[in-house]
């Protein structure tokens, strides 16, 4: 997408109101874990970073004993949210070899050779339309930069179904994951969208880490953790998140099933 598009989509998104005609609910949303799969690009950026030390010390002489981690062996750690040192010692590196390794990867893991590996997770697009199609609003509320996101939406062509995307300044901020970050930009999204002015179940915060649930329980929403993500059930539930699912569609299906009741209540047999 070019700048020149990217430009009229952020126009348009900054005249949208969050408040729309006959929302029943609010949806905080997460980006990547809940709608992007970055296993891939995360995995690969891992591979890139060992590489690079292992030649970096090549052209000194030295031969880097490395032991490069499967993809399932390094997501687990991610998932159980092992620290990248403790990634990187388990895979040979010491010392300075691992400053050098977490440098690294973090200077290439946001790169546009690598942000094309991150997939669009199952059952995604139906969530949203589904979601939408029930009057819930939808913010997206995401650490990756804004204008990414957006590009990366307009692509999979789920834009239309967003009221409003946040998203950071700071091309790391994604990866970093701070808890006080994700909370910061979640405020900015909730005083944007008023939704004090209904009764508190009618918002929630959906993601995949305790950055997520930690932001959502500062704001006194109900939270739902997704295992689809980066972080799994097990470490999710240390910090308590009001439910746990493993994708947006089966999350969507929970928050619609109230609003179907009430429909079905609400209709009533023709009298005979």
């Amino acid at each position: 997408m070019n700048g020149v598009v990217v430009s009229e989509l952020a126009e348009i998104e900054q005249r949208q109101s969050c408040s729309l005609p006959s929302v029943q609910m609010t949806v905080f949303c997460d980006f990547d874990g809940p709608i992007l799969d970055v296993s891939d690009r995360y995995y690969n950026t891992y591979q890139l970073g060992l590489a690079d030390v292992q030649a970096h010390y090549q052209e000194q002489g030295q031969t880097l004993p490395i032991h490069r981690l499967s993809k399932a062996q390094f997501w687990q750690m991610k998932q159980n949210r092992v620290p990248d040192p403790e990634i990187a010692l388990r895979s040979g590196l010491h010392g300075k070899q691992i400053d050098l390794f977490l440098q690294r990867v973090q200077q290439i893991v946001n790169q546009p050779t690598l942000l094309h590996q991150d997939r669009l997770q199952p059952g995604v697009a139906w969530a949203l339309a589904l979601l939408h199609a029930h009057g819930v609003r939808l913010v997206l509320v995401t650490l990756r930069c804004r204008t990414q996101a957006m590009q990366v939406l307009q692509s999979y062509g789920l834009m239309q179904w967003f009221s409003s995307i946040w998203g950071a300044s700071d091309a790391e901020a994604a990866y970093l994951n701070s808890s006080q970050h994700k909370t910061q930009l979640l405020a900015q999204a909730v005083a944007a969208c008023g939704w004090q002015e209904t009764p508190a179940h009618a918002a929630w915060m959906i993601g995949d880490t305790e950055a997520d649930v930690l932001a959502g329980q500062a704001f006194a929403l109900p939270t739902i953790a997704l295992t689809c993500g980066i972080r799994s059930r097990a470490y999710l539930s240390r910090f308590t998140p009001t439910r746990v699912h493993t994708d947006l569609l089966t999350a969507a299906h929970d928050l619609l099933a109230p609003l179907s009741s009430d429909r079905s209540r609400s209709i009533r047999p023709t009298d005979r």
